[in-house]
C-alpha cells in the first residue's frame, strides 16, 4: 500500500510533553534536582503560544531546550539543517521527554536561542543561507536587527517555532513590533513556545503563560505574574521601588 503523503496544515503541532519517570537513570544529579523537572508531569501547549516564565536556573530554558531536541533541532539553535555543536552541554533530558504531536505537521521548525544566536550566524554565512535571513550578514547586524532579520525573513505559515528570550537583543519599542509579526504568524497556522522574562511579550493575548517556580509549574494569568506585577509597581513608583535598595546602612 502507498503510504499517504502527509501535508503541512495549520497548527497546533505540539499538544503537550510529560517526564517518564522510568527513562530516568540518574534522577538525583541534574536537570532533575529542578523542581519544575522533577514534578513534570504533564505540560499543555496553547495552540498558538505558550510562555514560559520563571527566575534564572528554573528549569524553562532547559526543558524547552529538551523540545528542541526531541524535535530533531539543534540544541543550540536553527533549523533542523543545522548540526553544529560548539560545546555540547545539553541536559539530555529529551531522553526522558514524550511529546504528544497532532496529526498536522509543520511546514518549517525553528530553534531560537538567544545566547548561541551568534554561532547560528557564523553558521549562516558558512553554509550560505543568507537568502533565507534577508541576503544581509547577520554579523553585519546590530543584535536586534539581526533578531528581526531571522522573524522578518526566515519564519514562514505553519511553523513551529521554538524560542529562548527572544527579547534579549529586542528594546522595548522591538518587543512591542515583535507582538505584532507574532500575531501575524499565528494568523499564518504557526505555533510558539517561547521562554522569555519580558512583561511586554508575555503580554500577547490569549496565551498559555507556564510559571516555572520553586513549586514546580503552574499556569498562571498574565496579571498575576510576578513580572507583572513587579513592573507595574515599579513603573508606578520608581522611587518606592528602589528605596529600600538605596538606604543608608544604620551607623553602629
Amino acid at each position: 500500500m502507498a503510504r499517504r503523503k502527509i501535508i503541512s496544515k495549520p497548527g497546533p503541532f505540539l499538544l503537550h510533553a510529560e517526564l517518564l519517570p522510568d527513562r530516568i537513570t540518574k534522577p538525583d544529579q541534574f536537570p532533575y534536582t529542578l523542581p519544575a523537572v522533577r514534578g513534570l508531569e504533564k505540560l499543555s501547549f496553547h495552540p498558538k503560544v505558550t510562555f514560559f516564565v520563571g527566575e534564572n536556573g528554573s528549569g524553562k530554558s532547559t526543558i524547552l531546550e529538551a523540545i528542541a531536541v526531541g524535535m530533531d533541532l539543534n540544541a543550540e539553535g536553527g533549523s533542523a539543517n543545522f548540526n553544529f555543536a560548539t560545546r555540547a552541554s545539553h541536559s539530555r533530558l529529551d531522553e526522558a521527554l514524550r511529546l504528544s504531536k497532532s496529526h498536522s505537521m509543520p511546514s518549517d521548525m525553528y530553534f531560537l536561542r538567544a545566547e548561541s544566536f551568534f554561532n547560528v550566524a557564523t553558521q549562516v554565512e558558512e553554509l550560505g543561507y543568507l537568502s533565507s535571513y534577508g541576503r544581509k550578514s547577520l554579523h553585519e547586524q546590530s543584535h536586534g536587527e539581526s533578531f528581526f532579520a531571522l522573524f522578518n525573513n526566515r519564519f514562514s505559515e505553519n511553523g513551529l517555532y521554538l524560542m529562548d528570550e527572544p527579547e534579549a537583543a529586542l528594546s522595548p519599542k522591538r518587543q512591542v513590533q515583535f507582538l505584532g509579526l507574532l500575531h501575524d504568524y499565528c494568523q499564518r497556522g504557526c505555533q510558539f513556545v517561547i521562554a522569555t522574562h519580558s512583561p511586554i511579550i508575555m503580554a500577547y493575548p490569549d496565551a498559555t503563560i507556564h510559571v516555572f517556580d520553586t513549586q514546580g509549574i503552574r499556569q498562571t494569568p498574565y496579571t498575576e505574574t510576578e513580572h507583572y506585577l513587579i513592573t507595574r509597581g515599579f513603573l508606578a513608583n520608581p522611587q518606592r521601588t528602589m528605596a529600600p535598595l538605596f538606604a543608608d546602612e544604620e551607623s553602629p
